[in-house]
């Protein structure tokens, strides 16, 4: 498969920007503490299927810049590079996918600019509604969240003994040894955490009107069962904000990264999905096994 990865100037940023395929567009949002390569799995398949695949580098990541300003990493920032790599690449609709931070920016990025979107896809990571009252799981799943608010020092306890708490986090899956080896680049590290730092740290709050915009492109929502950082009940309870068709899908087996844990079941799906008009499920979808 042929691809080129283009930088482009984005908001006064160099984003890497990963394009292949030719058709209509998808464009892929990965999350903490990925890249682009996220999706290497997904991106042949799609493209073979006759789209046009769109996958970036969000800020602070991979190969694209990483601003030092906490503030630059605020979720509208990231929705407006999307919105301007759209408009370059995608003719400035198309479908969107996002895992993890990247499926925060698509949940925003559909509900603000509804004529952008076709169909949404958000692995992992609910619509951000869902988190303005978390359960108790869910907070306790969330703890690390805490400790990435502390400049220099999660810096230092992440990187210490060979990375060895960030391994416990990530709980040695996905592409372990790559994030290690991305995240040790000078000010890497802090460029991922700034996405913590400037969207969840205790002091702010996510404006409601904001936050609970509802999505109105047909929408599909996939957790899996093994991912022990995303409790099932942030993506279930999605349903509530999406106004156009729904759909839900529980990968069971699969860990927090969908795209590398289960690369057959997920293509599928997406396959199914972005070739229909409309979800022909119901809200409660079927398992998939793998």
């Amino acid at each position: 498969m042929s691809h080129s990865v283009e930088v482009v100037k984005v908001n006064g940023l160099d984003l890497a920007v990963t394009v292949a395929g030719e058709g209509r567009p998808v464009i892929l949002l990965h999350g903490f503490p990925d890249s682009a390569t996220l999706w290497r799995h997904q991106i042949p398949r799609l493209v073979a299927e006759g789209y046009r695949v769109i996958a970036p580098d969000l800020r602070g990541f991979g190969a694209s810049s990483r601003p030092a300003d906490v503030a630059a990493y605020r979720l509208p920032m990231a929705v407006s590079d999307v919105a301007k790599i759209a408009a370059l690449f995608a003719g400035g609709r198309a479908h969107v996918v996002g895992h993890d931070w990247g499926a925060a920016v698509a949940w925003m990025y559909a509900s603000m600019m509804p004529a952008k979107v076709d169909h949404l896809v958000a692995l992992s990571v609910g619509h951000p509604a869902t988190g303005l009252s978390p359960s108790i799981e869910q907070r306790a799943r969330s703890w690390y969240v805490l400790l990435f608010q502390f400049p220099d020092v999660a810096e230092e306890l992440l990187r210490a003994d060979d990375w060895r708490l960030m391994r416990q986090i990530v709980a040695e899956e996905g592409d372990v040894e790559r994030y290690v080896a991305d995240l040790a680049r000078p000010g890497a590290l802090t460029a991922g955490l700034n996405w913590y730092r400037a969207n969840l740290a205790p002091a702010l709050e996510l404006t409601p009107a904001r936050a609970t915009l509802p999505v109105h492109a047909p929408t599909l929502g996939v957790w899996s069962s093994g991912d022990r950082l995303i409790a099932e009940e942030a993506m279930t309870g999605s349903a509530r904000f999406v106004h156009g068709p729904w759909r839900y899908e529980r990968i069971d087996g699969a860990g927090h990264w969908i795209p590398l844990d289960a690369p057959g079941p997920l293509g599928d799906l997406l396959l199914d999905f972005l070739g229909s008009h409309e979800s022909v499920l119901p809200a409660v979808g079927r398992r998939r096994r793998f």
